[in-house]
């Protein structure tokens, strides 16, 4: 089966998984959610829509790897992982805010080839194929080349491994550029809106490759600038993600270095 095939079988997993976290979100005041930690929760509909995709996958993919945010590892026999995150932007959706998305990736010698974010609440499917490009809704998308720092809005996540003055210091140093700040507490979706150029760029401190990995390489398939990571590593340890349209990228990773040097009070 190649990438193609494989794509618009997870477009439909996803939409199908989307699909059965909307009813959840649709009953939110009866769902049972749990803390994992400080501003990190998950609910019974993260599970079930975990247990829906790896179902899915399984019966499509049969000797795939698949590795996800709620569940163990799955190891496979064909050099192929998904890796998978049901709901990202679980504190959006345990409080009833519309901003989440269901997010699968599929990656074969530690490159990302697949692609998929769903947003179920504004129907829109972000989709790229490596080499293939990005589409939204089948339509192609594309990051925007000539706009500068000053000229639309910059994302900012906040990992709980950094010092949030750190973040607060982006942040100033984003709006000091001339820059607009904005968070929707989904890393993956505030990815896709790189994608398709409504947002110019994203940072964050460390990431789990269930949140990352789909959308850098819609960002790297709309023509914006990724960095270079190796996909298995991220898979086993996460890491740092910065990505931007061309003319943003440069300067965001240069006020991300400088604003997250520690003073020596920290």
């Amino acid at each position: 089966m190649n990438l193609t095939e494989r794509t618009e079988i997870t477009r439909q997993i996803a939409v199908e998984a989307g699909q059965l976290a909307r009813d959840y979100f649709r009953q939110i005041d009866t769902l049972k959610i749990e803390k994992k930690g400080h501003q990190d929760f998950v609910s019974a509909a993260d599970r079930e829509v975990e247990v829906l995709v790896r179902r899915r996958l399984a019966e499509h993919f049969p000797e795939d790897a698949i590795v996800g945010e709620e569940h163990a590892p799955t190891e496979g026999s064909s050099g192929f992982t998904w890796v998978i995150d049901p709901i990202d932007g679980t504190t959006n959706f345990v409080n009833a805010i519309p901003a989440w998305v269901v997010v699968i990736a599929g990656v074969e010698n530690g490159q990302t080839c697949i692609g998929v974010i769903h947003d179920p609440c504004h129907d829109e499917t972000f989709v790229a194929v490596r080499g293939e490009g990005a589409r939204l809704n089948g339509h192609p998308i594309s990051v925007p080349r000539d706009l500068t720092l000053r000229d639309g809005s910059v994302a900012v996540g906040h990992s709980n491994r950094i010092a949030s003055e750190a973040t607060a210091r982006l942040v100033a140093a984003i709006l000091n550029a001339g820059g607009l700040f904005h968070r929707n507490a989904s890393g993956a979706l505030s990815l896709a809106y790189v994608a398709a150029g409504r947002l110019l760029g994203y940072s964050e401190a460390h990431m789990n490759a269930w949140d990352c990995l789909a959308g850098q390489l819609l960002v790297a398939e709309a023509g914006g600038k990724v960095e270079a990571q190796d996909a298995d590593q991220m898979i086993a340890n996460g890491g740092r993600v910065i990505v931007g349209a061309p003319r943003v990228f440069d300067d965001l990773v240069r006020l991300y270095e400088a604003a997250l040097v520690p003073s020596p009070s920290e």
